[in-house]
């Protein structure tokens, strides 16, 4: 692989010092210990880890040992933690630093149904009080630095993302990142920054900021409108792990890296693929590659058709062999991939 540049103005979060200012965002089923890896490999400064349960109940169970498993990680490890009860948060929190986290990060900013149904996630936005109780607990707790992830709201007519991040710089947050979505908006339209830079304006503590980052402009753009300390890339990262270095060479240069060649792609695909089958077993690890094999491999010619043959492989060599396969007849065309304005892959 080649020489990751360092993007300018590192950020910095309680006493831990980045590399770079380019943060991978927690992706339930996606950011596990390969991926965050590849990304931090790729040029990325730090990952958060998938959510982990605050429930001292689900500690023990496969996922969620599965979730909080950083070894040989790349530091700093960034634990997320969910939930919804101080205490119980405040347990997790210095459970998982026993484990080796070097940052606590609590969620306040997912929408999926199931977590907002048990007043967790960002239907914690919702109260205010309840806010200022959990981070003061997890705070409290430990002696590492914490983190908040917010969105800018419930809902369009009740943006309180300032108010939210009032309590948390009050309550010893070291660092706030922000979704520009509410909990209402989801992933639908487009992120809106405004709000990440009234946010940025009125406190102190750096600020990440966070949605629709998808190309190096866009990177540049969002840092230089919000003035946040950061940015976190998520489903822009998905089968592009590579965006992280040009996102860093860009910010440093002003310039852009060429588009990775298929050679360099199947590489990276297949060394993720192997880590994927080592740290789930080939079992399960062949389950979790598809989603990723289809992400590699969107836009490519023929990808269609054979992302609809990968997805009936039962077994780890069958996909390699069929990734191999599919590779070859790329190389033979010599195709070097270019993206649109959405980074998407363009078809060779």
């Amino acid at each position: 692989m080649r020489e990751e540049p360092k993007a300018e103005a590192p950020l910095k979060i309680g006493n831990i010092q980045l590399r770079n200012n380019l943060v991978v965002a927690p992706m339930a089923g996606v950011t596990d210990r390969p991926f965050r890896s590849l990304c931090k490999r790729m040029g990325a400064g730090m990952a958060v880890s998938e959510m982990v349960a605050s429930n001292s109940l689900l500690w023990g169970s496969e996922k969620t040992l599965r979730r909080g498993n950083h070894e040989g990680e790349v530091e700093p490890k960034v634990v997320q933690i969910a939930g919804a009860d101080p205490e119980m948060m405040a347990e997790a929190a210095r459970y998982n630093v026993d484990k080796g986290a070097h940052i606590i990060d609590i969620n306040m900013g997912c929408p999926a149904k199931k977590i907002c149904n048990v007043y967790a996630g960002s239907a914690l936005l919702r109260d205010e009080p309840l806010v200022a109780r959990i981070v003061d607990a997890v705070v409290r707790a430990v002696d590492v630095p914490v983190t908040l992830k917010i969105r800018t709201g419930w809902d369009r007519q009740n943006r309180n993302a300032l108010a939210v991040a009032r309590i948390a710089q009050d309550h010893g947050i070291q660092s706030l990142a922000m979704h520009g979505r509410t909990r209402a908006c989801m992933y639908t339209g487009d992120a809106e920054y405004d709000t990440i830079r009234a946010v940025k304006q009125s406190v102190s503590i750096p600020v990440v900021a966070n949605g629709d980052i998808t190309t190096p402009e866009k990177a540049k753009f969002v840092l230089e409108y919000t003035g946040a300390d950061a940015v976190m890339v998520g489903r822009a990262a998905q089968g592009r792990p590579w965006i992280f270095r040009e996102i860093a060479y860009f910010l440093e240069t002003g310039a852009h890296l060429p588009p990775p060649d298929v050679a360099e792609i199947r590489q990276v695909l297949v060394e993720h693929l192997d880590e994927l089958y080592a740290f789930y077993g080939k079992e399960r690890g062949t389950r979790v590659a598809r989603k990723h094999i289809g992400w590699y491999t969107k836009g490519l010619k023929n990808s269609a058709v054979f992302r609809a043959r990968m997805n009936t492989l039962e077994s780890a060599g069958q996909q390699l062999e069929a990734v191999a396969g599919f590779f070859d007849e790329l190389t033979e065309r010599s195709a070097r991939l270019e993206y649109d304005e959405e980074g998407v892959a363009l078809a060779a």
